[in-house]
């Protein structure tokens, strides 16, 4: 019997440059190759419609987000979530009766209706959603969006609780999965993350900068950015902070140092290519929560990386970092893993730790879960 599934994605999960849309991505790609189809909805805000996702999925229908002023005004049902509740996605799941997998708590508008309640149902979760808005509300500068973000996280704690309905709910990291089991029992299984299922980096090459990647139109990603901008600023080594998103005030401040540049995302190539040529990642990051999906997309295709306490821990990475906290020990590191290659040995063990990140054992494992 043919394996078909509804995939809702919170955003165009390609090119995938940024936190969840990796997982999503590579989800869709290990899943294709188990021979599952694909029925791939996803909200468009910005991002055009790539040809690459045709190629694992049977098919794909986007959707406008709703607007701002109509999704504030949703009662206790947070923004993230209204804004995506969507007429067109409702008919289009209605053709079926195929499984439900929602990307994000952000997608699950539909359980609002009974239409869906003898649905399989099943969630990823990327986060606790609530704990994430908060930290962003503490991340954030401006006035209007911290209380915006406080608000959120409050409607996202109450809201979880649709989670009953779930048939299943897939944690990221085990540190999510902790939290869901307390709350919702046996229905949770630990689903390691998503992402490039093969090692690019090569060993054989130095590096001439130091990279950031990361969306920088969320906060906690700025905070981040801001962050490495005073550990570089007083040095000659050269910073590339690369997004598909742009930031005025990130921009204003790399203009300020010759040694700093900023790089537009525009597909997986840009990327890739930065990779390639970065001799050191920084990844710095203000939020324990989930795994940090750039951390293993890094560590699959860059070299050196150098990351903070919350960034890494309990995520079994720990072993292939170096880890550096407050300004002064990136900077530090910095300067050592400058005088270092990047060697074979460096990569054996990678490549041994990764192993328990097998993205075609975590799709089959997903298998198991969504069509008993």
């Amino acid at each position: 019997m043919k394996k078909r599934l509804h995939l809702i994605s919170f955003d165009i999960p390609y090119p995938p440059t940024y936190g969840g849309i990796i997982d999503v991505f590579y989800k869709i790609k290990a899943l294709h190759s188990l021979g599952v189809s694909i029925i791939l909805h996803c909200f468009q805000y910005g991002k055009p419609q790539p040809e690459e996702l045709k190629t694992y999925c049977e098919r794909i229908y986007y959707y406008k987000r709703n607007s701002y002023l109509k999704s504030m005004l949703s009662g206790n049902i947070p923004f993230i979530v209204k804004s995506r509740g969507n007429n067109e996605l409702i008919q289009n799941l209605k053709k079926d009766k195929d499984p439900i997998l929602f990307d994000g708590l952000h997608t699950t508008y539909i359980l609002n209706l009974s239409d869906f309640k003898k649905r399989k149902l099943f969630l990823r979760a990327h986060n606790v959603e609530h704990k994430f808005y908060k930290g962003l509300a503490d991340s954030e500068s401006n006035m209007f969006r911290r209380n915006f973000f406080k608000q959120e996280s409050k409607k996202l704690k109450t809201y979880e609780n649709i989670l009953n309905v779930m048939n299943g709910v897939f944690p990221i990291s085990p540190l999510e999965q902790t939290y869901f089991s307390t709350k919702y029992g046996e229905k949770c299984t630990y689903i390691p993350a998503f992402h490039e299922d093969q090692i690019h980096t090569t060993h054989d090459k130095r590096g001439a900068f130091i990279l950031y990647h990361g969306n920088i139109s969320v906060s906690e990603n700025v905070k981040a950015a801001l962050f490495l901008i005073n550990v570089y600023k007083n040095s000659s080594y050269p910073l590339v902070i690369a997004s598909s998103y742009f930031n005025d005030e990130i921009n204003k401040e790399i203009l300020k140092y010759d040694n700093m540049t900023f790089q537009s995302l525009s597909n997986q190539k840009d990327l890739d290519r930065l990779f390639e040529n970065a001799h050191i990642n920084v990844l710095p990051t203000f939020q324990n929560t989930g795994i940090k999906l750039k951390l293993l997309n890094t560590l699959y295709q860059g070299k050196f990386v150098i990351a903070n306490d919350d960034m890494i821990d309990h995520t079994g990475l720990e072993s292939l970092c170096e880890k550096a906290n407050t300004q002064e020990e990136f900077l530090q590191k910095t300067e050592e893993l400058l005088q270092r290659d990047f060697s074979q040995d460096i990569l054996k063990k990678r490549k041994k730790v990764l192993q328990n990140f097998s993205p075609k054992e975590s799709a089959k494992k997903l298998v198991e879960q969504l069509f008993i």
